[in-house]
């Protein structure tokens, strides 16, 4: 069988406004990516840039009252004309989603074996001993010994990293074509954290699923990932391959974030920092969100909202000045910011 031509995901112009205080806010403005059947695509970016709100509208798990615009299509079907039985079938077998935290996203009074067993039993209409024993084999292939006794165990018995192990096998068990992980590894400490991704990454390959990975580390997302999406202020502001993306980007900010990022081979008594504070989407100014903190700011820049632009044949950028910078951007954006860890650049939350 033929592999599909085009995308299996692909979201185009996607703007999304939640009701705060009586007021609509925009978090997401015209977020645009595809995904490939089979391929690993991660979306990196501060806290509050958007990456989690993209996969909940994917997954359309929105709350009410929110206002959505644009195109989010899965397999050519547009997900928010899925209705009734469709979108049941979408969000059963389709697509499946890691949590982050896996405590709060488990039953605390179910055991282990329900969570696990629920969605074979309801949506695949499995007897309860196939989906308990689908569910033995499942813990084995993500590494947990002794599953028939785990089974029975309740969430508190079990540690954050076998939980989330647990996690990633109920979002295989019905073999989705898409995951979405949702900064899976943040609660698990580093060598739990390369366990946990060695697994989800197998499986991904073994199953042939595709996957949409969410996370701060931009080591971790070239290690994952086939391509990587940079989101600044509830925009896509760089889209290229995971691995180029590190000593070559292409705009700016994921310049910054490269700069920033602590270095074992090298020695250094602080990270430089970028000036200024993180910017939500409704919070963003006229023109270039990330102007105000840019090394490269000039007056074009502050007249509207830059395009993405293509750079050759490496990726996309949403930065003007882009043709004349690229391949300049790090020797730049390294002289032009400040040595400090008083900024929020060189905080947990934005050297990723």
């Amino acid at each position: 069988m033929n592999p599909p031509s085009g995308p299996l995901l692909a979201v185009d112009g996607l703007t999304v406004r939640l009701p705060v205080a009586h007021e609509l806010r925009t978090v997401l403005r015209d977020v645009s990516f595809e995904l490939k059947e089979g391929k690993a695509l991660g979306l990196v970016g501060e806290s509050g840039s958007g990456k989690s709100m993209t996969v909940r509208t994917i997954a359309r798990l929105l709350p009410p009252g929110a206002e959505v615009s644009g195109q989010v299509r899965f397999d050519g079907r547009e997900v928010f004309d899925l209705r009734g039985e469709a979108l049941r079938k979408y969000r059963a077998g389709d697509v499946s989603m890691i949590f982050q935290d896996a405590r709060a996203h488990t039953n605390p009074v179910r055991r282990i074996g329900d969570f696990l067993t629920e969605a074979l039993r309801t949506n695949q209409k499995v007897t309860r001993k196939a989906a308990e024993a689908r569910a033995v084999a499942l813990l084995e292939e993500v590494g947990i010994h002794d599953p028939e006794r785990r089974l029975r165990q309740f969430p508190h018995e079990l540690s954050g990293g076998l939980l989330q192990r647990v996690m990633i096998a109920a979002s295989v068990a019905v073999r989705p074509r898409l995951i979405l992980a949702d900064e899976p590894t943040t609660a698990l400490d580093v060598t739990t954290q390369a366990e946990v991704m060695v697994i989800l990454k197998r499986m991904q390959a073994e199953y042939g699923m595709s996957m949409l990975f969410i996370t701060h580390d931009l080591e971790l997302a070239s290690a994952v990932c086939d391509d990587t999406v940079v989101f600044y202020a509830g925009q896509v502001v760089e889209r290229q391959s995971a691995s180029r993306l590190h000593h070559d980007p292409l705009h700016p900010y994921t310049a910054a974030l490269v700069q920033a990022r602590p270095e074992i081979t090298h020695r250094a008594v602080r990270l430089p920092a970028l000036p200024g504070h993180p910017t939500t989407a409704y919070e963003a100014p006229d023109g270039c969100a990330f102007a105000p903190r840019c090394p490269f700011v000039q007056e074009a820049c502050r007249a509207g909202v830059p395009p993405l632009l293509r750079i050759g044949e490496q990726g996309d950028s949403r930065c003007l000045r882009m043709p004349e910078l690229h391949g300049r951007l790090l020797a730049g954006v390294s002289a032009s910011m400040p040595a400090g860890t008083s900024s929020s650049a060189a905080s947990g939350e934005e050297t990723l």
